[in-house]
């Protein structure tokens, strides 16, 4: 089986690769790079100290959940496109060709896909790892937000089919975790959840055999953007204190979930 995966470039993403290469013939990697030092960096976020202090918790968390993850280039599976973040859609059908021969798609922390790309994939049912529980949160730092609004039971990853919407493709299931060791470990184990979920469901040939389900859009509480999440908010955010362990959780509203157990 060979999968394409459009994706990014921090630990994470790095682990999702390699998880990949064990369940593919062929991995090919459409991976678009940005700062891995958000918040101290300029960039997409402010470089500001309570920023840094934000996504030193963030970063924290994730070596704790992927390691130290870099790409297996030993491995002669995987082939690795390289580019800027947001160059994904100057890029031509023809440019591509050689990375959209696959059976499975899969969108992981790209840009937004748009143009003859977009239509591509749609006619291929590529999957997008949401971070963010829809249709209750979408847009941008949907977990940060479901966390800020004392929704920790709408913390989560959604595995859905690509659309031209942002992240309002039709839901195949939603992806959760059980450790609740701090907020930053919650919110990063939901996407461990999520690769796991994948590659169990790819390893078993089952991927496509939940029922996608509509969106119901009237229950959409956030649709967020990246200019939302500011200095002030996330000030506010670390007054809460949010404590996972006394929380209930009402898991009704999800659909088909998969469970993280544990680290």
């Amino acid at each position: 089986m060979k999968i394409t995966l459009f994706t990014s470039n921090d630990k994470r993403h790095n682990f999702f690769i390699n998880m990949l290469s064990e369940v593919s013939e062929e991995l090919f990697v459409v991976q678009e790079c940005k700062t891995i030092f958000p918040g101290i960096i300029p960039g997409s976020y402010p470089a500001t100290e309570t920023m840094k202090k934000y996504f030193s918790e963030v970063k924290n968390a994730q070596l704790k959940l992927f390691g130290n993850s870099v790409i297996n280039t030993s491995s002669k599976k995987i082939k690795i496109l390289p580019m800027l973040y947001g160059d994904l859609n100057k890029c031509s059908i023809s440019f591509l060709s050689d990375f959209l021969k696959s059976d499975i798609y899969i969108v992981l922390g790209s840009s937004y896909i748009k143009g003859e790309l977009i239509e591509f994939l749609l006619k291929k049912r590529a999957l997008n790892i949401h971070a963010g529980v829809v249709p209750y949160y979408r847009g941008n730092d949907c977990n940060f937000w479901a966390l800020f609004d004392d929704n920790p039971h709408l913390v989560g990853s959604t595995i859905h089919l690509l659309s031209k919407g942002l992240d309002s493709g039709d839901i195949l299931y939603h992806a959760m975790s059980k450790v609740k060791s701090n907020p930053f470990e919650y919110t990063m184990s939901t996407l461990k959840s999520a690769f796991y979920s994948i590659f169990d469901k790819i390893k078993n040939n089952s991927l496509f055999d939940l029922k996608p389900q509509k969106q119901e859009k009237a229950k959409q509480i956030r649709y967020t953007k990246r200019i939302d999440f500011d200095e002030e908010i996330v000030k506010e955010y670390f007054k809460k204190r949010i404590d996972l362990e006394t929380k209930k959780f009402n898991n009704s509203l999800l659909i088909e979930p998969y469970y993280l157990e544990k680290l």
